[in-house]
């Protein structure tokens, strides 16, 4: 394959992305796929979408090709993406197969023109209400399904939809007994189970394969790419220095207290005890990829978001010359994490870190 020979290259992330020859055939992601399609047959779904390697996972309204991000077609990309982004969607199979079953959702929509169906419109509301990328989840809503980070089906009625498609389609996943206390949430499962029965006899509507920014047509090279991606820039009110001093200063044993007078005297002389002291800025930049993971995963505060925020503690915390001592990492891991999500779940329901 003609791409491992450009990864040989010291300057392979500066060519074009189209020379890196980028396939899903002969990469880790071609046994994913098969399991995909033997899962498709498994729950009843006839139609196979056309897989291709773009920029980032989806599938063209109108269309039944499925996108898969080309920074999963090889591990230095993966690395390079990671490194980059700090958030990589799709690490492993378990997770690939889990944006598969969203977008196949999509695929479905699509294929049917289910989003034309009365019925759907009702549970999920209209596809022509506005896209919003910076959405506001409110966590654990009784009313959607559980799938992918950050409670996405509550981003659009689309992604509703393919959520809702992704758990029915999940092996092993018992969704009635899951969602029994969940009316809103099963009724749109059991939507789907019948739709999907129906559809088993019933030809596609829609079978065009049109690809959008399909890796062998990009032009630009990994290093523009990434530069494309500029953080999110962030405002940050004041109290966050505050609130780093009360966690660091919290963890630092007061000083004993001095004898004096004729106690002063008698006290026998001691070696001062010297306690090793670890910046608190290093502990946050370590924080930063299992943090950004996990604050999307509970909260929904966006990773770009989230890198940004820590980042911003960490110079804060340089600025302020907060440290903790050594034993105190496992206290000061909790604090900052707690910190860090309750300032994430403000922004989250308020659009601000601080009232």
């Amino acid at each position: 394959m003609a791409s491992k020979d450009a990864f040989r290259e010291s300057n392979w992330s500066s060519l074009p992305i189209r020379d890196l020859e980028l396939e899903i055939a002969g990469t880790p992601l071609e046994p994913v796929l098969r399991d995909f399609e033997q899962e498709l047959v498994a729950a009843g779904v006839k139609l196979k979408p056309h897989f291709y390697l773009s920029t980032e996972w989806g599938v063209v309204p109108g269309t039944i090709a499925l996108a898969i991000p080309f920074y999963l077609a090889h591990p230095k990309l993966s690395e390079k993406h990671a490194d980059e982004v700090g958030h990589l969607e799709g690490r492993g199979r378990e997770e690939q197969l889990r944006y598969l079953r969203h977008e196949m959702g999509h695929v479905v929509n699509y294929a049917w023109r289910l989003y034309d169906e009365e019925e759907w419109v009702m549970l999920f509301g209209p596809i022509t209400r506005p896209y919003l990328e910076d959405y506001r989840p409110s966590p654990f809503s009784r009313r959607y399904v559980r799938h992918l980070p950050g409670w996405y089906a509550q981003k659009h009625p689309d992604e509703d939809w393919a959520e809702t498609f992704a758990v029915w389609m999940t092996p092993g996943r018992d969704w009635r007994a899951e969602y029994a206390e969940h009316a809103m949430a099963l009724a749109k499962l059991e939507y789907c189970d019948r739709t999907m029965n129906a559809l088993r006899d019933r030809p596609p509507i829609v079978t065009s394969s049109e690809t959008d920014e399909e890796v062998k047509e990009i032009p630009y090279s990994v290093e523009q790419f990434y530069k494309g991606l500029e953080p999110i820039a962030g405002e940050f009110p004041h109290g966050l220095d505050g609130a780093l001093r009360a966690i660091f200063e919290d963890l630092t044993p007061a000083a004993p207290a001095l004898p004096s007078g004729d106690e002063a005297i008698a006290a026998p002389a001691t070696a001062a005890v010297v306690v090793e002291r670890k910046p608190a800025s290093a502990l946050l930049r370590a924080l930063e990829r299992p943090l950004l993971d996990n604050l999307y995963r509970w909260t929904g505060h966006f990773p770009e978001r989230s890198r940004t925020l820590v980042r911003h503690l960490a110079q804060r915390a340089d600025a302020l010359g907060l440290a903790y001592p050594a034993g105190e990492e496992a206290a000061a891991t909790l604090s900052v994490t707690t910190l860090v999500t309750a300032l994430a779940m403000n922004h989250v329901t308020s659009g601000d870190y601080l009232p």
